[in-house]
Order: structure tokens, then sequence, then C-alpha cells
């Protein structure tokens, strides 16, 4: 929700405060209240991954533990990260080590400066980064008691990009009653994905952009979380 609340530039000015149905209420200046539900872009029409690919998942699995444990043996800040990796350059068992080195370096230099008492997002990009991964996701939050190492994309890649969001956006109408009990003044739903792709090749962002999505919440938003990219659906 921070991150969210400091890359959308017209979120509305009051104080956050974590809840239950919806998971956050927004108390405004206006003194009205705003609820926000998260729920996460579930690919529901993922295409199951064959047996050279899920011995390719436990490869990377295997490959961010070691970085995450490099990376604790001399720091004791919590970290929620991400790593983006190429489908086009595989990075070999030999250089397993390596790349966790100088991942685990790359890391240290661009949190520096960063404390574990505030709130703090950042990204390495592709040229900084070894070949076979393209970027990654680091967020620092006070809250964060357990650190979070993973592959975006983990569930997997949609063949139906639109679909799945329009299924996200259903499920969650569902349950709006229940949220409604509260009697806010209004209703925003935000939907996150790690980053935003899909199994065919066309232009995923146009293509959302382009479709008309029906919600019973007044704003529905599509929340790119590696590239920071916010759609706002409704």
């Amino acid at each position: 929700m921070q991150y969210f609340r400091e890359s959308y530039g017209d979120f509305p000015r009051g104080i956050v405060l974590s809840s239950e149905s919806p998971d956050f209420l927004v108390r405004l200046k206006s003194k009205n209240v705003l609820g926000i539900e998260l729920t996460r872009l579930n690919p529901g029409n993922a295409k199951e991954p064959d047996e050279n690919l899920l011995k390719e998942i436990a490869f990377r699995e295997n490959l961010i533990q070691q970085t995450k444990e490099l990376f604790e043996n001399t720091s004791e800040l919590k970290l929620f990260v991400k790593f983006l990796f190429s489908e086009k350059n595989i990075i070999t068992r030999e250089k397993e080590i390596s790349v966790a080195v100088e991942v685990v370096n790359s890391i240290r230099k661009v949190i520096l400066h960063k404390k574990g008492n505030s709130f703090f997002k950042t990204s390495i990009l592709e040229s900084q980064l070894p070949v076979g991964i393209e970027e990654v996701l680091i967020v620092g939050h006070p809250k964060l008691e357990t650190s979070v190492w993973e592959r975006s994309n983990n569930l997997g890649i949609s063949n139906d990009v639109v679909d799945d969001i329009r299924n996200a956006i259903h499920k969650k109408d569902d349950k709006l009653r229940l949220y409604r009990k509260q009697h806010l003044n209004f209703y925003w739903l935000l939907i996150t994905t790690d980053r935003l792709r899909g199994v065919r090749n066309f232009n995923l962002s146009n293509k959302i952009l382009n479709h008309k999505f029906v919600s019973r919440f007044q704003h529905v938003f599509l929340f790119d979380l590696v590239k920071s990219d916010i759609f706002q659906l409704v």
C-alpha cells in the first residue's frame, strides 16, 4: 500500500490505516473514509509447466535462496525482493555462485544509505545485473519482520490477462457487500501483479487500456510492481 501510495500521483491525502474487509482505510481531510481492498492477479489461464521448465524454476529458486543467504550473512535488513529473470539469456549452472555474488554486491550498493526504519523502494536494472536477470525490485518497510525473496510471476504466465483481471474484479465485487457494512464513503480495488506479462505476443498495456472493465468499486487499479506502472481500469 505504501508503494502504491508513493507511485500514484493522485492518491488522496489522509491517514492510512490497516484494516480488514477492506484491507486499508484512508481517513481523508474531508472526514470521508476511503476503503481499499488489495488482491493479487492470479494467472488462472496459465499453462502447466513442462519438465524442463520445472527444472529451470527449481534452479532459479535455489539461486535466489543462495543470494538471500549471502546478503543476510552481513545485513540484518528484512527486504521484499523480486527477481525478474530473462527468458532469452538463461543462466548456466556453472555461473550460479558468481551470479549470486554479483547480485548481492549490486543490492548492497543501491541500499547503502537506506534505513530499515522507513519505507523505501528501488530497482536494479539489467545493465547493472549479470546476464540472465532483467531486473531486481527491492522494497524495505519497518513493518516487514520476515524477508521475502522470490521470482516474479512465480504463479505462472497467463494466456489471457484480460480474462484474469475480469475474474479478479468479479470475485471482489461479490464480497463488496461485506465491506459496505463499515459504511465507508468510497471503495477502491487494487490488483497487484509482479510483472505484467502474457504468453501471447502483443502489447498488453494497450489491450488492457482499450478493454472496458465493469465493477461496483468506484475505482479499480492494476499495479505492476516491478515497473511501477499503474493502470486505472475503472
